[in-house]
């Protein structure tokens, strides 16, 4: 059902932010995962390694990488539990699952031009349906949703695999390895496809907007702190009868004039609180 008006930046800007939720779970599963378990050596005792081994590994693969990688808190749990891995991988699944409801409403949005929303127009990346001549799909949007599902079935694969471990020995480190690198490079060329290659592009179908906000009845909304709301409601359903804009029936039906009527119900104040 249609509800309150809302502008592009204000739905983009809740995109933006369920990103930067992405972002920010990233960096706290990084605390985890740069915790090495090198050095416990076969079960987390340290026998026979020397004892500032951890320490000097961690050490040189930071001046390598630039990381912070340091020694895990407690060698035994590092070895015997892939946790940290665990915690990334869900936050693979909370990057894959904002995308998805990102490009599905790029989806919704851009769909029509005469059977849907219509609402925008997402860049032509394929002369269109081998079919349907002239039909061009938003196959970015599509792929990054695939790219999601695959995603969030690896996380299920390293949930599998990490709880397979036993005392101190868990064999489907490869399987943990593998599933992660495949979600972490799928997510990131995902996220640039995404962005370069239909955000960045796509173009507002002004006309088609302005004249639906006009016709549609849920703009009678703002008129209940004035008319009321029994009175409103009659000036929806007949308006929607007889395919009539909010306010050129509220002039009929009220003592409201079209200039006061035209400010009430200005689609961008309703946005505002105003």
């Amino acid at each position: 059902m249609d509800a309150m008006p809302v502008t592009f930046s204000q739905e983009m800007s809740a995109w933006s932010a369920q990103i930067q939720d992405a972002i920010e779970q990233y960096e706290q599963s990084m605390t985890k995962i740069q915790q090495l378990a090198i050095g416990g050596t076969a079960v987390g005792t340290g026998i026979n390694a020397d004892p500032h081994l951890s320490e000097k590994c961690c050490k040189h693969m930071n001046n390598l990488t630039g990381m912070e990688f340091k020694p895990a808190n407690n060698s035994f749990q590092a070895i015997s539990s892939q946790d940290a891995a665990l915690i990334l991988s869900s936050s693979n699944k909370t990057l894959a699952v904002a995308l998805t409801k990102i490009s599905n409403d790029l989806r919704w949005m851009n769909s029509g031009p005469l059977g849907g929303l219509g609402e925008i127009t997402l860049p032509a990346l394929q002369p269109g349906s081998s079919i349907m001549p002239g039909k061009v799909n938003p196959v970015i949007p599509e792929s990054v949703c695939m790219v999601a599902g695959k995603v969030i079935g690896n996380d299920l694969t390293i949930t599998h695999a990490a709880q397979s471990g036993n005392f101190q020995l868990n064999v489907m480190l490869p399987l943990v390895a593998h599933s992660l690198s495949e979600s972490l490079s799928l997510l990131s060329n995902a996220c640039l496809s995404l962005a370069d290659k239909a955000i960045k592009d796509f173009e507002v179908n002004q006309d088609n907007i302005e004249s639906m906000l006009s016709r549609n009845p849920i703009l009678a909304t703002a008129l209940n702190a004035t008319i009321g709301y029994e009175t409103g409601a009659q000036i929806v359903k007949k308006a929607y009868q007889e395919k009539r804009s909010i306010i050129e029936v509220a002039t009929e039906m009220t003592d409201l004039d079209s200039k006061t009527l035209a400010e009430l119900l200005d689609p961008v104040k309703l946005t505002r609180n105003q």
